[in-house]
């Protein structure tokens, strides 16, 4: 019983580690690296233009063990973005396009990615499988659900999914990446 508990109380240790380090900026003599991009969802591209920008930015810092995954990840949400949201009101300029930007912060330990938009509605994160995974294989697409799937897909790739209110309006979507050897998303415990 007292493994369990020291695997717990070091589980939650590195979930708050990562937590608070998600609040700041990372230093560049710490090992940390951060970037936004600012992308115009009535652009046709720009989806892939995320997506090339992701693998520049993180081969760049030294992150390449993750590239694919978060190129999907930043795809997922920015393609949410283009298909799903409607500015605010408050937010949006006559003839003006909508705004989207992609947040990096990368430490040694993780990589958090956060897709902003000017939609301040919560996003619908999926609660986990329809199905049980085992059949999968078996079912077509069409027993699938219509909607969710690509937040299930950021679910599965990332350590962890959640969303924040932006203050001026809108949300971003926020999901973290345990980075090291062996973690590929999965949680460390």
């Amino acid at each position: 019983m007292d493994a369990r508990r020291a695997r717990q109380h070091a589980h939650l240790a590195s979930e708050l580690d990562a937590y608070a380090h998600w609040f700041t900026a990372p230093d560049p003599s710490s090992g940390g690296h951060y970037l936004t991009l600012t992308l115009f969802a009535d652009c046709g591209n720009a989806a892939r233009v995320a997506r090339d920008q992701t693998a520049e930015f993180l081969r760049g810092v030294g992150v390449g063990e993750v590239v694919d995954d978060a190129r999907l990840i930043v795809s997922e949400l920015v393609g949410n973005v283009v298909n799903h949201v409607v500015p605010e009101r408050s937010l949006t300029r006559p003839g003006g396009s909508r705004r989207i930007d992609v947040h990096f912060k990368v430490w040694p330990k993780w990589l958090f990615i956060g897709v902003a938009d000017e939609d301040s509605s919560p996003p619908l994160l999926p609660l986990g499988d329809t199905f049980w995974p085992g059949l999968m294989e078996e079912l077509s697409e069409a027993v699938l659900p219509d909607s969710g799937r690509g937040l299930l897909i950021v679910q599965r790739l990332a350590t962890a999914v959640w969303w924040s209110p932006e203050d001026r309006g809108g949300k971003t979507v926020w999901c973290r990446l345990d980075l090291g050897a062996g973690s590929r998303g999965l949680p460390s415990c």
